[in-house]
C-alpha cells in the first residue's frame, strides 16, 4: 500500500479532486482540482509547486566516488565541474539502458544521484574494489520541482544567501530556505524555466509552506502528475516503462533501447575511460542503430474530419496518454508511438515514437492510428525536431 511523502500532510489537504496515483511507493497527485487545465497553465504562464519527492534518490561519497560514477554513467565525468549536474542515462555490459537520470556534482568526491528505479544494488555490485560510500537517501532527502516563467523571481525573493539570479541551467547551489538548508538545482522535467529543491524530510513542511505562501504573488499552483505529462511530452522527455524500457525489466530484446534508439548518442562518449557497455556501444556505433524515438506533429485537420464525417465535433482528451498505437508508411507499420497529447501551447496534437531508423529524418511523412467510435483510421503525421516546445527562458538568465 502507498504512503505519503514527506509533503503528504500539504498536499492532500489541497487536492480537492482526490485523484492519485501510486508513484515508487508513494501517493502522487495527478491532480489537484477535477481538472489539471490551472496547473498545466502555471507550468507554462506562471509558477508549478510539483511534489516529486518518490524519485530514489543516493548520495555517493569516498575518495573513489568520481571513479564509481565515471565507470557506470556514459558521460564523460572529465567534463563535470563542482556545482554541475547532469543528465545521463546508464547501461547494461550489452550497451542497452538500465536507466536515466541526473548527476549533481556537490563536491569533489560527493554526488547526488538520481533514478527512476531502484539503482542501490548495481552502483554497488560496480563498486567492488573501491573506496566509496553509497548511501540510499530517498527517505531521508525530499524534493520539490518549482517550474514556470516567474519561478526565478519567486526563489529570488526567498532565497538571500545564493546567487540564484545567475544560477546557470543545470548547475546546483546550496541555501537556505525558511530556516532550512537546501539544496537548489537549475533543472526540471517540464522543459520550461524551473528549478528543484532538495531538503531534509524532516523539515520539508517548512520549505513547502515557505514557497506557498510567498508563492502567492507569483500565481502559484500545486501540481500534479497529469499536467507534468503534457508538458514534459512538449519538451520531448522520455519516461521510463513508457517511452522505453529497463534493461533489467524488459521480457523480450524488442523491449530494450541503447542510448542511440533513444536519441541520446550526444550523451555517450566513446572515447572516455572505460564504462559500463562501452564495447557494445561501439559496435553499435559503427553499425549503426535500427530505430530511434522521434517526434511526431499529427495532422489535426484529418483528424477533425474523421469526426465530422460521423456526425461529431472532434475531440481529443486533455490527458497525455501513454498507450502505443502503430505508426505506418506506404502500408507497412514502421513503427510505434508511445506518448501522445494535445499541445495546448502549441495547439498541435504531438507523439514521441519508436521509428526505424531510415524513417526517422526530419520531415518524413508517415500515418499515425487513432480510432473514432471504435474504428481505427490512419490520419498523415510528419517526423519534427524536438523538444516540440523549447522556450528560450529554459537556459537563458531568468528576469528576476
Amino acid at each position: 500500500m502507498p504512503v505519503g511523502t514527506a509533503f503528504h500532510e500539504r498536499t492532500f489537504s489541497l487536492c480537492e479532486s482526490l485523484n492519485y496515483r501510486e508513484w515508487s511507493g508513494y501517493y502522487a497527485v495527478s491532480s489537484y482540482e477535477p481538472h489539471h487545465e490551472h496547473e498545466y497553465n502555471a507550468i507554462r504562464n506562471a509558477t508549478a509547486l510539483i511534489d516529486i519527492s518518490p524519485l530514489f534518490k543516493y548520495r555517493l561519497t569516498g575518495p573513489d566516488a568520481t571513479k564509481l560514477v565515471d565507470r557506470v554513467i556514459t558521460r564523460d565525468l572529465r567534463k563535470v565541474s563542482v556545482g554541475q549536474v547532469v543528465y545521463t542515462p546508464w547501461c547494461d555490459e550489452n550497451g542497452k539502458v538500465i536507466d536515466d537520470g541526473t548527476v549533481s556534482r556537490l563536491e569533489e568526491n560527493t554526488y547526488r544521484w538520481t533514478a527512476a528505479d531502484p539503482s542501490l544494488r548495481w552502483f554497488k555490485q560496480n563498486a567492488s574494489g573501491l573506496k566509496v560510500d553509497i548511501e540510499d537517501v530517498s527517505e531521508t532527502v525530499s524534493a520539490l520541482a518549482l517550474q514556470g516563467p516567474t519561478s526565478g523571481r519567486l526563489l529570488k525573493n526567498l532565497v538571500s544567501d545564493a546567487d540564484i539570479a545567475n544560477l546557470k541551467y543545470f548547475r546546483v547551489t546550496k541555501a537556505t530556505m525558511a530556516g532550512v538548508s537546501v539544496e537548489i538545482s537549475r533543472t526540471g522535467y517540464t522543459g520550461d524555466l524551473g528549478y528543484e529543491i532538495w531538503v531534509s524530510s524532516d523539515k520539508a513542511l517548512k520549505v513547502w509552506d515557505e514557497l506557498m505562501t510567498a508563492g502567492r504573488a507569483f500565481d502559484i499552483h500545486p501540481t500534479g502528475m497529469l499536467a507534468l505529462d503534457v508538458a514534459r511530452v512538449e519538451a520531448g522527455l522520455l519516461l521510463i516503462e513508457v517511452d522505453f524500457n529497463s534493461s533489467k525489466k524488459a521480457l523480450i530484446d524488442e523491449q530494450k533501447y541503447s542510448p542511440f534508439e533513444m536519441g541520446l548518442g550526444r550523451l555517450v562518449h566513446l572515447d572516455k575511460n572505460r564504462f559500463i557497455g562501452q564495447a557494445a556501444l561501439r559496435a553499435e556505433h559503427k553499425r549503426g542503430h535500427a530505430r530511434e524515438i522521434v517526434g511526431l506533429e499529427i495532422d489535426w485537420p484529418a483528424v477533425e474530419r474523421l469526426y465530422e464525417n460521423v456526425g461529431l465535433p472532434p475531440a481529443v482528451s486533455a490527458v497525455a496518454s501513454r498507450v502505443a498505437v502503430p505508426v505506418f508508411k506506404d502500408g507497412a507499420q514502421v513503427g510505434k508511438a508511445t506518448s501522445s497529447t494535445w499541445s495546448p501551447t502549441l495547439k498541435k496534437m504531438i507523439a514521441l515514437a519508436t521509428i526505424d531508423r531510415q524513417n526517422t529524418r526530419v520531415g518524413t511523412k508517415l500515418q499515425f492510428e487513432i480510432t473514432v467510435e471504435a474504428v481505427r483510421h490512419r490520419v498523415p503525421a510528419t517526423v519534427v525536431k524536438t523538444p516540440f516546445f523549447n522556450p528560450r527562458r529554459k537556459t537563458a538568465t531568468p528576469v528576476v
